[in-house]
C-alpha cells in the first residue's frame, strides 16, 4: 500500500510543488486489476515554470483534468499505464462538452490532462471513460468538482 501512495505521488509530479494541498487532493476508483486516479482544478494555481513546461494556461477561468491509470501489481508498486481516455463535462444547466485529453509521459509516469473553460460557481460533471491499451474492458468514472473563479 505504502509504495502504491508512492507512486501515485511520482505520477502526479506535474502537480507536486505546483498545486496547494486542498487542490491537488485526488481521488481514485479500483477497477479490477487497474486504479484510475482523477482530478479537477483551476489551473490558476499552478506555478508559472510547470504552466510552461507543458504548456498549460495559468487561469482562473480555466480548470484541469488530470487522469492516471494504474495496474496493480502483486508485491510491488503499481505500474502507469497507456490508455484510450475519453472525457466529457456537464454544466448545471445539461450542457455537455466534449474535453479533449492529451497524454504526458514523464519518466516512469503516463498521465493524461485536459483544460476547459469553467465560470466562478460552475459545477461540473464529469463522465471519463478509460480502457487501457491491449484491454477490452472500458471504465466508467464519474465525478463532480464546482469551481470558484472570483
Amino acid at each position: 500500500m505504502r509504495a502504491d501512495k508512492t507512486l501515485v505521488h511520482a505520477v502526479l509530479v506535474l502537480f507536486a510543488l505546483a498545486v496547494p494541498q486542498w487542490a491537488a487532493a485526488e481521488n481514485s476508483k479500483d477497477v479490477g486489476e487497474y486504479v484510475i486516479h482523477y482530478n479537477a482544478f483551476p489551473s490558476d494555481v499552478l506555478s508559472p515554470q510547470i504552466s510552461r513546461q507543458y504548456g498549460l494556461a495559468r487561469s482562473k477561468e480555466r480548470g484541469i483534468l488530470n487522469i492516471t491509470v494504474l495496474r496493480k501489481v502483486m508485491g510491488t508498486a503499481s505500474q502507469p499505464v497507456s490508455a484510450w481516455v475519453k472525457a466529457t463535462a456537464t454544466n448545471l444547466s445539461g450542457q455537455l462538452r466534449s474535453i479533449p485529453m492529451r497524454e504526458i509521459r514523464e519518466r516512469n509516469a503516463i498521465y493524461y490532462i485536459a483544460q476547459m473553460r469553467v465560470a466562478d460557481q460552475e459545477t461540473l460533471r464529469f463522465n471519463v471513460r478509460v480502457q487501457p491499451i491491449g484491454t477490452k474492458e472500458t471504465y466508467t468514472v464519474e465525478f463532480s468538482q464546482q469551481f470558484h473563479t472570483r
